[in-house]
């Protein structure tokens, strides 16, 4: 994952030093099902909030994946996963742009209940995860 900022950090901030942070993440499976490998992207964010020491915006849900080459991977199954979502309090969505044309897979009552972002790449993501778009 270092890898991954190390090679967009210069996109993001010119702030971010790989050299004065140490980086510590703990992941863990709340729900017993198992660990996703769907947590680059979120954890990408995550790393960048602790480095620019800057919070992700609280109720938000955080969509889509990336290959570590930062090609981001539109939502599988998005109606499901906003619902998902809804349920664990969610109330702002990052949803890739990959994942539009499957918004009218989403019911109406459903996708309104939401302040959806969307986002074209990794870095786009952050700055709109951490509210400086």
């Amino acid at each position: 994952m270092l890898m991954v900022i190390r090679g967009n950090k210069k996109n993001i901030s010119g702030v971010i030093s790989l050299n004065n942070n140490d980086f510590l993440m703990h992941v863990q499976d709340l729900q017993g099902i198992g660990m996703t490998p769907q947590l680059t992207l979120a954890a990408f964010i995550a790393l960048c909030s602790g480095a620019l020491k800057k919070p992700v915006l609280s109720q938000l849900a955080v969509l889509g994946s990336m290959s570590i080459g930062g090609t981001i991977n539109k939502v599988e199954e998005l109606a499901s996963t906003l619902q998902v979502c809804f349920d664990a309090g969610a109330k702002k969505v990052l949803l890739p742009m990959a994942s539009a044309v499957e918004i009218n897979t989403v019911p109406p009552e459903l996708f309104a209940k939401f302040q959806i972002s969307f986002y074209q790449s990794p870095e786009d993501a952050v700055f709109k995860a951490l509210g400086v778009e």
